[in-house]
Order: structure tokens, then sequence, then C-alpha cells
């Protein structure tokens, strides 16, 4: 990232999987909290999406997610574009891309958090992979914060 950019440009954000029904859903809701807890809602963008997305969040993510104080029940997931990836300055992907994502350019930071699909698992298990995503989310806000 040039550090020669206008500094008004909010940083961007994508946090993908292949149906963006899991794990990049819990991402984008902890990511949603801890903008606004750090007071970023003016220089932090957050998109979401899935290369397959499926036709709703997974039931079990929607459960862990409500006993964390989010609901999910009304997201979608989506589609996102190798355009949109592009236009980040940070891309985490769960682990799972079917995109190619080396193709969106050595200004796009990625990450590959590999975790484990919550689809089917037991309570507890999805649990714990929403309580991983929630320390990855926050220690990558803690990285943008440091770049400012």
């Amino acid at each position: 990232m040039s550090t020669e950019t206008d500094t008004t440009d909010p940083t961007r954000i994508a946090f993908m999987c292949v149906q963006n029904a899991g794990r990049s859903q819990m991402s984008t809701a902890f990511a949603e909290r801890e903008r606004d807890r750090r007071g970023l809602d003016d220089s932090v963008e957050i998109l979401t999406g899935g290369t397959h997305p499926a036709d709703r969040v997974h039931e079990e993510v929607v459960q862990v997610m409500d006993e964390a104080g989010f609901d999910l029940s009304d997201r979608t997931p989506r589609e996102i574009t190798l355009d949109e990836l592009r236009s980040c300055d940070y891309v985490a992907t769960m682990g799972c891309s079917t995109l190619d994502v080396g193709k969106v350019g050595d200004d796009v930071t990625v990450a590959d958090w590999a975790l484990d699909d919550p689809d089917g698992q037991d309570p507890e298990r999805v649990r714990e992979i929403r309580d991983e995503i929630e320390a990855r989310v926050a220690a990558l806000f803690d990285e943008i914060e440091s770049e400012e």
C-alpha cells in the first residue's frame, strides 16, 4: 500500500469464502462492530461475498452469532467479484475460496485464515470458530490502526 495516496480514501476490507454463508458473514459482523467501537465509520469500508453464494446464512451460524449479540437472520449471501477484491486494501479468505486471489494485484494484502467450515458442525465447534474469527478481526483492525 502506498502512503502517498489520498488519506481521505477509506481502507477497504473484504471477507470472502465460497458460500458467504458462515465464516465470512461472522467476520463481517465482527468487523462492523470493531469499526463502530473504534470510531472508524468514515475510514473503513467492509465488503463480503462468496464465489458461489448460498441461498441463506447457515442456521448454526445465525444461532451462535445471536448468542454473541448479532442478528444475521436477515443477511443474504452475495457474490463477490475480482474487481471488488482489487479495490480493497485487505482481503481475508476463509480457507475455502475457489477464486484465485493471486490475481487481485500486489497492492492488496491477502490473508488466508484457513478456518473450518461451520456448516453442519455442532454448536460448540461453531462457537470455537466464531471466537477465533472475533480475535482475528480485532487483530486486523489493530494492524489497520497501526498503519494510519
